[in-house]
């Protein structure tokens, strides 16, 4: 058996997976790899496998320099256009193909701000590695200190939402959180709701307090199950019928923490039903266990893995900020040098 191969496909992942069958193999080179499907474009100067038949493999011709080919594509404004096939549009796109002195600049000058963009992300990466241990060994199971373990309706309540629609959402309304927007668009807290519904709703719906858990109790997979924001706003905030107030005496932070454990999802995925949609009951949120210890301790470590949280996912703030930044500053360069007069 010869060593693994990677695979290549149309998703958004550089690498799909592995294999060792050596005949799916096509000759290292530099390629550009992009999808009918989709409008991930990919730069492969290694020996790789196609990952399906969807996926094209395009080659400069003589005049292109192949990496130069790939910016230029990259750099191209391509609509989605759902299921259909973007090739089909792709190949009637004009190219700019300036001199290959011209290119050659080019590619150095993005190679360069590819270069920073991606050792920053490699450190950010290290750093979110360093907070997930952290995280562990400051709420991880302690056999020693069992007695400060409960079971999560013994010290709270799981309040089920109320269902609400899109047609239901409008620009000024009642505060309100959807379970989709918990995997979206909220991290471990959050004090501001990002949509509303209508206010006639109000004697229908059901809402988390200020200091409740919002609980999203479907999910494509079962880590995803129950991915938990705590509601710190000022008022009371509508939630969906797909999530979960968890009402409780703990600190809400120090929850909602716990609740990205490895812990906490082992013995979750023991109750998680799993059919197509995988699914939480509160019945079953209320078996799962969670570490009590003093509220002066719950403190001490949700202030260390906020002073983590910031570091790794505040976009205004140290490396996420410098790398958003380096990102802004490579696509300005990116549109700037490949911004070519069109031929008369």
């Amino acid at each position: 058996m010869g060593s693994l191969i990677p695979i290549v496909d149309q998703g958004q992942a550089l690498i799909a997976g592995y294999t060792d069958d050596r005949s799916l193999a096509l000759d290292a080179g530099e390629v550009i790899v992009f999808g009918d499907h989709t409008r991930a474009v990919k730069w492969i100067d290694f020996m790789f496998a196609p990952g399906a038949d969807g996926i094209k493999v395009l080659r400069a011709n003589a005049g292109l320099i192949p990496k130069f080919l790939y910016y230029a594509i990259s750099n191209m404004r391509v609509e989605s256009r759902g299921y259909n096939r973007h090739w089909t549009l792709l190949r009637e796109l004009p190219v700019p193909t300036p001199p290959l002195e011209v290119q050659r600049e080019i590619v150095r000058v993005l190679d360069t701000f590819a270069a920073l963009e991606a050792e920053l992300e490699a450190e950010l990466e290290a750093r979110r590695r360093q907070y997930a241990h952290y995280r562990e060994s400051l709420l991880a199971p302690d056999d020693e200190d069992r007695a400060n373990w409960v079971r999560m309706g013994d010290v709270g309540q799981f309040i089920r939402g109320r269902r609400f629609t899109k047609s239901d959402v409008v620009t000024d309304g009642i505060a309100s959180i959807h379970y989709g927007e918990i995997y979206t668009s909220y991290g471990v807290s959050a004090r501001r709701a990002l949509t509303a519904v209508n206010p006639e709703l109000r004697s229908t719906l059901r809402f988390a307090k200020p200091g409740d858990i919002v609980i999203a109790a479907v999910g494509e997979t079962v880590e995803d199950v129950c991915k938990a924001v705590a509601w710190l706003g000022d008022e009371e905030v509508a939630i969906h019928d797909d999530c979960f107030a968890y009402r409780h005496s703990l600190n809400p932070k120090f929850v909602a923490y716990y609740m990205q454990t490895a812990a906490f999802h082992s013995e979750k995925a023991q109750y998680v039903a799993r059919a197509k949609v995988k699914r939480m009951s509160g019945e079953n949120l209320a078996k799962l266990h969670i570490p009590v210890p003093s509220m002066d301790e719950q403190e001490r470590i949700v202030a260390i893995l906020d002073a983590f949280d910031a570091l790794v996912n505040d976009l205004s703030v140290g490396l996420p900020a410098e790398l958003a930044a380096r990102r802004k500053q490579y696509e300005h360069y990116r549109d700037r040098l490949l911004t070519f007069p069109e031929a008369s």
